[in-house]
C-alpha cells in the first residue's frame, strides 16, 4: 500500500489539493509530518472536495519515522549527478514499472517534500531511491499537489494493470536491512582510507538495493555472495594474526662409537 507524505506542509489548500487527486486515483493513505497549518481548515475542506474522509483519517505524525515503512521514495527537483548518489533520479514512469513488481502488502512512502525548500539531504539519504519530474529547466520546481498528482497518474496507469509476475515477490525491509547489514560488516573489514569512502560506499549500496527490488530467491543468493566474502575476509585475517614458526635443524647428536674409534686411533 502506497502512503503520500507530506514534510512539515504549510498551506491547508495543498493539503487539499492533494487529497482531492489521492481520490482521483483511488489512493487513500495520507501521512502528515510536522503539519505547521491545520488540515481540516475550511481552506483545506473546500479544495477536498469530495475527498473529505482523505483529510479526516490523515495520520499526523510530529516525526518522520522511517523504520515504519518497506520502502521509501524521496522526491526533488535539484537533480544530482554520478557522483551525487542521493539525487540520482527516477522519473515517474520508471517508478511506478518498479513499483508495479512489488507485491502489494508491502508498505511503501512517497515522499513529498516542504513547498519551501523540497527534502533535505539527511532525509533523502534515508529513502531508498529519488524520483523526479521532467520540467523546464528556467522554472523546473512544480506545485507539491501538481507534482503529486504527475505521480498518482503514473502510477495509477500502470498498478491497475493485470500483473504478470504477481508470483514474484520483492523482498521487504528485514531482508534488505540483513543484506545492508552485511555489507556493513565486509566494510567494516575493509580499508577505504578515510571515514568519508567508506560512507559514500554505504550510500551507493543503499540506494542499489532499495532501486533492485530484488526477488526472495534473488535476494538469498546476494546473501549467500556476501556471506562467502565474509568468511574469506574472517579467514584472511586469522592467517595474519598467526605468528610464524621458524623451523630449527635438528643436529645428529654423535655416537659413542665414533668417540671410542678415535681415540683407540690415536693409541695405535
Amino acid at each position: 500500500m502506497i502512503h503520500v507524505i507530506l514534510l512539515e506542509p504549510v498551506i491547508p489548500g495543498n493539503i487539499g489539493a492533494i487529497a482531492r487527486v489521492m481520490k482521483n486515483f483511488d489512493f487513500t493513505k495520507l501521512v502528515l509530518i510536522n503539519p505547521q497549518c491545520d488540515h481540516l481548515s475550511d481552506e483545506a475542506r473546500n479544495r477536498a472536495k469530495h475527498a473529505q474522509e482523505i483529510l479526516q483519517e490523515a495520520e499526523v505524525c510530529e516525526f518522520f519515522v522511517v523504520d515504519d515503512y518497506d520502502y521509501l521514495i524521496a522526491t526533488t527537483a535539484k537533480l544530482g549527478t554520478d557522483y551525487n548518489i542521493t539525487r540520482s533520479p527516477l522519473v515517474p514512469e520508471e517508478l511506478a514499472l518498479k513499483i508495479k513488481e512489488i507485491d502489494p502488502s508491502k508498505k511503501i512512502g512517497l515522499v513529498i517534500g516542504r513547498e519551501g525548500h523540497g527534502m533535505f539531504n539527511e532525509e533523502i539519504e534515508k529513502c531508498d531511491f529519488t524520483v523526479t519530474i521532467p520540467s523546464a529547466k528556467d522554472y523546473s520546481t512544480l506545485n507539491i499537489s501538481h507534482a503529486v498528482a504527475v505521480m498518482l497518474y503514473e502510477l495509477y496507469k500502470h498498478i491497475g494493470e493485470n500483473k504478470v509476475n504477481a508470483h514474484i515477490t520483492p523482498i521487504g525491509k528485514p531482508e534488505k536491512d540483513q543484506i545492508l547489514k552485511m555489507f556493513g560488516e565486509i566494510f567494516d573489514r575493509s580499508d577505504w582510507g578515510t571515514k568519508e569512502k567508506r560512507e559514500t560506499q554505504q550510500i551507493l549500496w543503499k540506494k542499489i538495493i532499495g532501486k533492485s527490488m530484488l526477488t526472495k530467491r534473488e535476494s538469498f543468493g546476494v546473501m549467500g555472495f556476501l556471506r562467502k566474502i565474509i568468511n574469506e575476509q574472517k579467514r584472511f585475517a586469522e592467517t595474519v594474526s598467526k605468528p610464524k614458526q621458524h623451523k630449527t635443524k635438528k643436529q645428529k647428536p654423535k655416537t659413542k662409537a665414533k668417540h671410542i674409534n678415535k681415540k683407540t686411533k690415536k693409541r695405535r
